[in-house]
């Protein structure tokens, strides 16, 4: 099969061609979005593949479920760099492209040609775009870059857990993901620049600093009060109720975040003396009081089950949520008439998460599963003998 670049894809990106020499999942879930939104993604993979390949298990029809879950819409190949015909055609591919993007250690691709300098020099107006753990410029370039490093280095494990508990980690590489996405912003909006001016330009992006944006609010406090949040398991430290509630079940988030709601809530929960008790009646003393205020919340929810309390407060128009797991949620959001996952005709096709985007002009597509290792090689190498740099 050849690749014609110059086919169109559905989305708005449809044309923009992205070499992609990252790896694990920053990188590729980066990638992975521009791809659903129309690029051409050609994934340089070394002999060995992405780490990810072999994250196992679980996985599904052979392959890794973690590699498979931000890769689709990508065409690999593979090659080695220590081969000079190799990195040839690596610079080729870099020479073609719109969008360069690596998550390499800094430093350790420049020694190939394949740092901006040098992908620059064979391509004056690529946008390059480099993710890292902690900065390319400081004593942090030499550190390499994981997702559970930064979440205990900036901070976050230190807030997840209960008061008297340990620190725990996110269930999810929050850091990882995020700056995948603002790395996407980022190369967008080059684009966009591009589009206006012809210049290409380098975009930097690391866990460390993305980790600080993300916890946008909790260093706001750290940087003007001195002070640092603490754990608070499953409460909110300014807002309360805004946390979940053992009730005769399991437990229910219930949040009342101002006066109209938290009257709400006491009249479906039959404690109207709530309202009139000078302890909890704005939100500031609720949140200092609630000590106080927990036990007599806990109390009035133990009369009945999660689901049946759900159904109430949500009649009521009060934010609430049973607690459940990540199957349960999947139910959840098709009953509530979202579609999470995209299917082909085909059964023996692969399912895979959609894109949280919606957009009516040009939505994201899902075109190509993602590739077995080197699937394409042939198809690139095709497509590069019949175009020039």
């Amino acid at each position: 099969m050849t690749i014609d670049i110059t086919a169109p894809n559905p989305g708005p990106l449809s044309g923009v061609i992205v070499a992609d020499f990252s790896r694990v999942l920053a990188g590729p879930y980066c990638t992975m979005i521009l791809g659903d939104l129309g690029a051409t993604v050609i994934k340089v993979e070394s002999p060995t593949g992405d780490d990810t390949r072999a994250w196992t298990p679980p996985a599904y029809q052979g392959s890794a479920c973690y590699y498979q879950a931000v890769n689709r819409n990508k065409h690999s190949i593979a090659l080695d760099f220590s081969d000079a015909d190799d990195l040839a055609v690596a610079k080729d591919i870099a020479a073609r492209a719109d969008v360069f993007i690596h998550n390499f250690k800094p430093g350790s691709i420049d020694k190939f040609g394949l740092g901006y300098d040098g992908v620059k020099e064979i391509n004056p107006d690529i946008i390059y775009a480099h993710i890292s753990g902690f900065g390319t410029s400081g004593a942090g370039a030499a550190l390499p870059g994981y997702d559970v490093l930064v979440q205990g280095m900036a901070g976050l494990m230190d807030m997840n857990g209960e008061a008297d508990g340990e620190p725990v980690r996110s269930g999810v590489s929050i850091f990882d993901l995020t700056t995948g996405m603002m790395t996407a912003v980022g190369i967008t909006s080059a684009l966009r620049h591009k589009e206006r001016t012809g210049e290409g330009q380098l975009i930097e992006n690391n866990l460390m600093a993305n980790a600080i944006f993300t916890m946008a609010n909790q260093y706001q406090v750290a940087s003007t009060t001195g002070k640092h949040p603490t754990r608070n398991g499953k409460e909110h430290p300014t807002i309360y109720p805004y946390n979940a509630f053992p009730t005769a079940d399991g437990d229910l988030i219930v949040v009342a975040g101002n006066n109209g709601q938290f009257a709400r809530l006491c009249q479906v929960l039959g404690t109207p003396e709530l309202l009139t008790d000078e302890r909890f009646d704005n939100p500031e003393k609720r949140n200092i009081n609630r000590a106080e205020l927990r036990p007599l919340l806990e109390r009035a929810l133990s009369v009945k089950g999660k689901d049946e309390w759900f159904e109430l407060l949500r009649g009521a128009g009060l934010p609430c949520s049973p607690v459940q797991n990540v199957s349960e949620g999947l139910e959840s959001a098709r009953e509530l008439g979202i579609d999470p996952i995209w299917h082909t005709e085909d059964p023996e096709s692969m399912p895979t998460v959609r894109s949280s985007l919606s957009m009516s002009a040009t939505p994201a597509s899902y075109r190509k599963e993602p590739p077995q290792l080197g699937e394409d090689s042939d198809a690139v190498r095709a497509w590069l003998a019949g175009t020039d740099s």
